[in-house]
Parts: structure tokens; C-alpha cells; sequence
């Protein structure tokens, strides 16, 4: 993060890159190489412009202070530390992917109507996450529950350290409440699962052999205006060796939904590669958990008291109002400063 040597040579690069002749012959190529030099800029300027606020302040305290200058200064003091104590958090984002965008997948568990309206609030919760930072998104697959929630849906979030802050969200989610879909209002437990993988644009990155494909239309369920139903614009494609499938029906044109299924088949085998090098290192460690554990990384208790726990870290938190409303940085921290020592 505070290598600005290393950042420096990295935008040189990437500047000579850009300005060669024909380089938007590869617009995917070309968008990535911009995106990525845009935010080393960015970083490089945000750094330098902080220590020019500190030097002014230094200054402005040498020369002695008033009182409104002193509360000025006390007020820049508590910004420099919230600005390094983000630093230093996206000093831990250092893994392969950790600055790319990610395609979030929430599929329904165990629990029938109350596991899709589960898998609906984990969609919302992560949602306002994405707003509260400043995120893009975008939904790329839809499949709505029969009476309520969801069975499925894929988003695609766009913006800086997506993947390094959400890559550790992937995981069985549990849901414990009192069923608001039961006459009895009985308690009821509820499973959905999150899957994170990161957005790969640049064919080269990930390669695929077209023999190893097998794709497949149908007709779009969700949001397309006329063309939905009408004509088999979704497309759902399966990676043969690997068994890995990825659909699209979010665009109109069977060749766009096309080209966003195979960015998320390259992602999902750019995740199979990394969660088997953790598995790897997890083995040489002697930390491989259980299968009677499974996969199940956090807890949200609405009744009989309210409570939501993390699993990993053992963080927990009785705001799940909050939680559920995005507030989730708290479990986050913890499990990549955990994942990092």
C-alpha cells in the first residue's frame, strides 16, 4: 500500500502502455490497464496530498495557536488518524484479486419460503453495503421465490478493493426468527449461501478453450421490456472439465448476456485456483476444520434474543438491525486482520 517506488514504476508502465499505438484494439484489455492506473493515481495523490495537510499543520503549530486554530488542529488530528487507520486496513488488501469487482451470488438454503426471504434480506444487506461505500451495482440474474424472496440472484459490485473486502463473505449464512410465514409464528432456522468471485475482464488472464464449453439459451424471467419470454436471449454456460456453470439474462442481446456469463465463469475458475491454494496452506498448517462444521461462517439471531455472530472470528454484535442494514465492516476487519497475521 505504502510502497509509492513500486506504485511509481507500476503507473510509468502502465502510462507507456497506454499511449502505444493501437492499444484500444483490446477495449477489455485497454478498460482494465485505465481502471488500474487511475487508482494508483489516485492513491498516490491521496498520500502525498495528506502529508502536504500534515506538513501545513506542523507548521501552523510551530507558529503557535489561537484557540479556534488549536480546535482547527484538533479536528485535523482525528482526520489523520481515521485516514491512516483506513490505510493501514487496506494494507491487509494485498491478495492477487483483492482490487478487482466482484460477482456476488445468494442462493437459497434449507428452509423453503423463509430461506428465500433470507436470501433476499442477505441481497439488501448487501446492497447497502455497496451504497454505504460508494459502490457501484448491478444485477446480472434474478430468480424470484414463488410466494416471496429469492432462490438466486447475482449482482456485479463495482468499485475499489470490492473483492478484498467481500472475498471472506463466502459462506453458508444462518438465519434463526420467528417464521412470518407460519400461522403459528413458530421459530424457524434458515440457511442461504454467498458466493464471491472476482470480475476478470482480461481474456488472457483466465484462458478458456471453446471446446470445453457447452452453452445454453432460454428465455429471460426477469427485466428485458419486450424481449422477455419472447426470444432466448438468456444464456447459461457450463465449463465441461470443471462442471462450473454461469448464466446471464440481465441484458437484452443473447451476445452481451453471452459475454457477462464467461466473465463470470472466469472468475469462478479464478476463485476454484485460489480456494485451492488456501486449502494448500490450510492443510500445511493443520487448520483444515471438520466437514461435520461445514461451511457455515456466521449466525443471525432474531428470537429468542438478538444476536449475530461470526464463526471464524468469534466477533458477535446484538445490533442486527444494523447489520442487516449493511453494517457489517466490524466482521469483516476482523476475519482479514485474522486471515493476514
Amino acid at each position: 500500500m505504502f510502497d509509492f517506488t513500486t506504485k511509481d514504476k507500476k503507473i510509468t508502465e502502465l502510462t507507456f502502455e497506454s499511449e502505444q499505438l493501437g492499444f484500444w484494439d483490446n477495449p477489455k484489455h485497454a478498460g482494465g490497464i485505465m481502471k488500474e492506473l487511475e487508482r494508483l493515481k489516485g492513491e498516490h495523490e491521496k498520500f502525498f496530498s495528506l502529508e502536504r495537510e500534515i506538513n501545513d499543520t506542523i507548521d501552523l503549530i510551530a507558529l503557535g495557536l489561537s484557540d479556534e486554530e488549536t480546535a482547527e488542529v484538533e479536528r485535523s488530528i482525528l482526520l489523520f488518524e481515521k485516514t491512516f487507520a483506513e490505510w493501514e486496513f487496506l494494507a491487509l488488501l494485498s491478495g492477487q484479486y483483492d482490487t478487482h469487482d466482484v460477482l456476488l451470488t445468494i442462493r437459497s438454503g434449507a428452509g423453503g419460503v423463509d430461506a428465500q426471504d433470507w436470501a433476499e434480506m442477505l441481497l439488501r444487506m448487501y446492497l447497502r453495503f455497496a451504497e454505504e461505500r460508494g459502490w457501484k451495482t448491478k444485477m446480472l440474474d434474478e430468480n424470484r421465490g414463488g410466494e416471496a424472496g429469492i432462490k438466486s440472484a447475482t449482482i456485479e459490485i463495482i468499485g475499489e478493493y470490492v473483492y478484498g473486502y467481500l472475498s471472506l463473505e463466502a459462506g453458508i449464512h444462518r438465519l434463526v426468527r420467528l417464521s412470518p410465514f407460519n400461522a403459528n409464528s413458530l421459530r424457524q432456522t434458515s440457511f442461504a449461501s454467498v458466493e464471491v468471485i472476482p470480475v476478470i475482464e482480461d481474456d488472457a488472464a483466465v484462458a478458456i478453450r471453446t471446446d470445453d464449453l457447452r452453452v445454453d439459451t432460454y428465455r429471460s424471467s426477469g427485466a428485458g421490456g419486450q424481449n422477455v419470454n419472447k426470444t432466448e436471449s438468456a444464456v447459461r454456460i457450463t465449463h465441461i472439465p470443471t462442471g462450473l456453470v454461469a448464466a446471464c439474462q440481465s441484458e437484452r442481446s443473447q451476445l452481451q448476456n453471452r459475454e457477462e456469463a464467461l466473465k463470470m465463469l472466469r472468475g469462478k475458475l479464478a476463485q476454484q485456483e485460489i480456494e485451492k491454494q488456501t486449502l494448500e496452506r490450510q492443510k500445511l498448517r493443520g487448520e483444515v476444520k471438520s466437514a461435520e462444521w461445514g461451511n457455515q461462517i456466521r449466525s443471525y439471531v432474531l428470537h429468542p434474543y438478538t444476536l449475530v455472530k461470526d464463526h471464524r472470528s468469534s466477533v458477535e454484535t446484538s445490533d442486527t438491525a444494523g447489520v442487516l442494514n449493511g453494517h457489517i465492516d466490524l466482521f469483516i476487519e476482523s476475519n482479514l486482520r485474522a486471515l493476514r497475521k
